[in-house]
């Protein structure tokens, strides 16, 4: 099992590239089940998600190709191409390993009349049902049954329907997904009200409408789909990881560095940023105007090159995370790793993922000062972090404790970042282009 040993208390500079979005392209990998022609996605990030993706949709008669770069491909090109209608089971196996497989349900669904899939897992970081899912399927018409941990959907053909997505914690992006996959091809007109609006959403929506679907509204709580009777192949580039963004933001932050991102998507990032301005850390352009673009009707994310600048005191904030365009969840576990050295008390609440606490106890290996009540952590900034062997939870904790890592005095080392691989390409590679001390190994070895 690797783990990252990081020795930190080095300044950050020079230039990272931001990659794809691994949360864009597993819902847009899926949606190649609607079609029996080939899907070509650029700017596909090299994760293990991607990989158990890929593998899922080999079982299920979908191949899937990536570039060869021995040949003079393009690794982050990938071709796939559904050439056997017949599967319909998504076994547990693969399942188990990565929520993001319950991407498959609507789209077998509605091109195969029949869906089998396992119930999901991922990541540690509470409880994420999938009743919505399942509700918004059955008000297509399907039929809806559970065996033996399996999902069992059954359709001749769904009807557009109107409906309600909101949950407890807010609207669902992967149950949006599903839903927009399955009405596309669907009976007349759907409407789903409470749509989950992140750019990931809009993204599958442009790449649906460049299928041949007929999608209006993706991005706003409201979308309206008039179903078609088939759908054709497609060329899609995969937008820049915002999540990914906001980390290395954050990492340049922390060890008050002169970092130039390329490829950033700050237009998906507003919340965040409006959060790190009053923290002092601010974004630079440093080249050009914003590279926007429009596809579908869809307005694009602004991406920039942008130098991170910050000053040498941090000043305490409050956080919420709340779905898009709010506080990313998926950035909580960074920010409080920057905000453990501020200067005062900061608030972190998570109402996504109400849970999603376990780096808390890591952090205070390393001499954080830190108090959950519920939902909240307060934070009270320290003038130093001290190395410690912590243990990952989750992908996102785990990037949150390599960023304590590379700001503490002494040597980190984080166990299980197999976490990590799911969401981060090389991420110690791209750590150590910008003077990180930072290495896997392998501590089985």
């Amino acid at each position: 099992m690797d783990a990252f040993v990081v020795r930190g208390g080095r300044r950050l500079r020079g230039r990272v590239k931001i990659n794809g979005s691994k949360n864009a392209a597993l819902p847009l990998m899926a949606a190649a089940l609607l079609t029996d022609e080939p899907i070509t996605l650029e700017n596909v990030p090299n994760l293990r998600d991607i990989a158990s993706m890929a593998n899922l949709l080999e079982t299920l008669g979908c191949q899937a190709h990536r570039g060869d770069p021995a040949a003079g491909g393009d690794p982050h090109r990938m071709t796939l191409q559904a050439t056997d209608a017949s599967p319909c089971l998504a076994h547990y196996d693969i399942v188990r390993t990565m929520r993001a497989s319950i991407c498959v349900l609507g789209p077998l669904l509605t091109k195969r009349g029949r869906a089998r899939v396992s119930m999901p897992g991922g990541c540690n970081i509470g409880d994420r049902p999938v009743d919505l899912h399942l509700r918004g399927l059955q008000a297509l018409g399907a039929q809806i049954s559970l065996d033996e941990g399996y999902i069992v959907a059954e359709a001749r053909r769904l009807k557009g329907a109107k409906v309600f997505l909101g949950g407890t914690f807010g609207s669902t992006v992967l149950g949006t997904a599903n839903l927009m996959s399955a009405a596309v091809l669907a009976e007349g007109t759907t409407v789903i009200e409470s749509a989950a609006c992140e750019p990931e959403v809009v993204d599958l929506a442009r790449l649906l409408c460049a299928m041949g679907a007929r999608i209006r509204g993706a991005g706003s709580p409201r979308i309206t789909i008039e179903g078609v009777d088939r759908l054709h192949g497609a060329h899609h580039q995969v937008i820049p990881d915002r999540i990914e963004a906001g980390t290395f933001i954050m990492a340049a932050a922390i060890t008050n560095g002169d970092v130039v991102i390329e490829n950033c998507p700050t237009d998906a990032l507003t919340a965040a940023l409006d959060r790190l301005t009053e923290v002092g850390v601010e974004l630079e352009p440093v080249d050009g105007s914003p590279d926007a673009g429009a596809a579908a009707g869809e307005v694009d994310p602004i991406c920039q090159t942008v130098r991170v600048a910050s000053t040498r005191r941090l000043q305490p904030v409050q956080v919420v995370t709340q779905p898009h365009p709010g506080f990313p969840t998926d950035l909580q576990a960074q920010i409080m790793a920057l905000l453990c050295l501020a200067d005062g008390n900061s608030m972190i609440t998570e109402k996504i993922f109400p849970d999603r606490f376990l780096h808390v106890a890591e952090l205070l290996r390393m001499g954080a000062r830190l108090i959950r009540n519920g939902p909240t952590v307060l934070v009270t900034g320290v003038h130093h972090l001290v190395g410690a062997p912590v243990m990952a939870s989750d992908l996102r904790a785990s990037a949150g404790l390599v960023l304590a890592g590379l700001a503490a005095r002494g040597t980190t080392t984080v166990n299980r970042v197999y976490h990590l691989d799911r969401g981060y390409e090389m991420m110690e590679v791209a750590l150590r282009n910008l003077g990180a001390d930072i290495e896997r190994i392998n501590v089985s070895a």
